[in-house]
């Protein structure tokens, strides 16, 4: 791999989940030891319409998936599998914002190869779990949205780092304490410690696409929370639900005006 525009294309294209992990992993180290560098004068991005996944992987609607409790193994089987098919996603997600957009500041690549390494490690435990349940990744069915808002924003970084980071990935501090309280009533207090791990490490996650979108829009001359409610009513209608987690989308880098607006038009 000749530079980090290639290791990013090479973990997208990877198929085999243990073979993306890898390359991730490697390329994340690295990057950081200066081994691999941003090439400056690369070709430009080719399209990616589908990043690489399990062949045995069924992609189906939201609406298809089938709706279990998690009050039996099964059902924590496939909640596990769900919260795996997140991750595997989101290591996608980190790597596509570091091949498409060009041009940023050194900053940005690094953290999004950074987010790109933690990803992968959180894909590690949650499927290392789901195989003590006796199950694999793609053993259910799982839904096809997550890759939809990285083609709807594809041409723009600024659209990007409003939507993905700060209303895809933000709808995880909202849910997931819930599901922590949940898996420990239950007793399995293995998966609620690795959610709880992911829960820490997404808030920071969320506070680099909360910088990179401020920095976005100060590069387009834009105001950030006119732009964030125009983003979100013109590409993200439908993807904000209340109740918000407003203690860690603080931390996440929202502010008491942005918290207000998502409620408002959460109720709209």
């Amino acid at each position: 791999m000749s530079g980090l525009f290639d290791a990013a294309q090479a973990c997208l294209q990877a198929a085999d989940p243990a073979h993306k992990l890898g390359l991730t992993h490697v390329a994340a180290a690295e990057f950081a030891a200066g081994v691999i560098g941003i090439v400056p004068d690369a070709p430009s991005p080719e399209a990616i319409r589908d990043p690489g996944r399990p062949a045995r992987l069924r992609l189906v609607a939201p609406r298809d998936l089938p709706q279990r409790g998690l009050g039996s193994d099964e059902g924590r089987a496939a909640f596990l599998h769900a919260i795996a098919h997140i991750e595997f996603n989101a290591i996608n997600l980190a790597w596509d914002a570091v091949y498409r957009f060009r041009g940023m500041p050194a900053q940005y690549y690094a953290d999004w190869v950074s987010v790109a390494d933690d990803e992968a490690r959180h894909y590690g435990l949650l499927s290392q779990r789901l195989r003590e349940y006796g199950r694999e990744y793609g053993d259910f069915e799982a839904h096809k949205g997550l890759w939809d808002m990285a083609e709807k924003t594809a041409d723009s970084c600024l659209a990007r780092m409003a939507l993905v980071p700060r209303v895809l990935e933000a709808r995880g501090l909202d849910v997931t304490p819930a599901m922590i309280l949940k898996l420990r009533g239950l007793g399995d207090d293995a998966s609620a410690d690795i959610l709880e791990l992911i829960l820490r490490e997404e808030v920071r996650h969320v506070e680099i696409g909360s910088h990179w979108f401020a920095w976005c829009c100060e590069r387009e001359g834009r105001e950030p929370r006119s732009t964030f409610r125009e983003l979100i009513r013109g590409v993200a209608k439908g993807s904000i639900r209340g109740p918000f987690n407003h203690e860690a989308r603080r931390r996440a880098g929202f502010s008491e005006e942005e918290l207000a607006m998502l409620t408002d038009l959460s109720r709209s």
